[in-house]
């Protein structure tokens, strides 16, 4: 996973990237709020940034603001990295689009800690967001009856909204994404075909069926 650190100081932002190497991330260096904002509104923009609060040219917080505003399904995970510590600023950071905080100086374990929520949160983003999108193509293949549809009590024709007659069968393929093969019940088989059947076998002369054998 690419993560973007964000950090005018020059000591604590090498001690970010190293830090972040070790754990086995690829790591994008910003020394400017400008920097960061530039890498946040690219195509491949990192999933996970760490922001320090007080930065040259746009600071940390409005980084978040601008951040949130962008239009994507897979908004990044922010972590704002600030050595404020007053519940009244974490409230602000968060309040601006923050996903969490980190207090300088920062411990080892806890920004492991803080970074393995950051990935578990954009997984199940990601995941969630793959769903919708199965969710949106399956709905985009389906046509929806809706409302009352006339129907003829003796042979079942559908009246079309063009007041045409059809048969349940031709109106149904045209609105739903449905195809029908033809077969018969076993009542119509039974109440029409069978009739039919014995009624043909009744009419043919034996004699003439033992002639037409021969």
């Amino acid at each position: 996973m690419r993560v973007l650190i964000a950090e005018d100081d020059s000591v604590s932002r090498c001690l970010l990237e190293a830090t972040l190497q070790k754990f086995g991330f690829e790591v994008i260096s910003a020394a400017t709020g400008g920097e960061a904002w530039a890498v946040l509104q690219s195509d491949d923009s990192p999933s996970l940034a760490i922001l320090d609060w007080m930065m040259p040219e746009i600071d940390g917080i409005e980084i978040c603001r601008r951040v949130r505003q962008l239009p994507t399904a897979t908004p990044p995970y922010l972590i704002l990295l600030t050595a404020k510590s007053e519940k009244t600023d974490v409230v602000i950071g968060l309040d601006a689009g923050a996903n969490d905080y980190l207090t300088k100086p920062f411990d080892r374990s806890e920004l492991r800690a803080r970074i393995q929520v950051g990935t578990h949160v954009l997984e199940l983003q990601k995941v969630l967001v793959g769903r919708v999108q199965e969710l949106e193509a399956a709905l985009s293949q389906v046509k929806q009856l809706q409302g009352l549809l006339p129907i003829c009590s003796y042979c079942s024709k559908i009246r079309s909204e063009e007041n045409y007659w059809q048969r349940v069968e031709n109106y149904l393929s045209e609105h739903a994404q449905v195809a029908f093969s033809h077969g018969i019940c076993p009542d119509c088989y039974r109440t029409v075909v069978q009739p039919q059947l014995d009624q043909r076998n009744d009419s043919i002369d034996p004699a003439t069926a033992l002639e037409a054998g021969e």
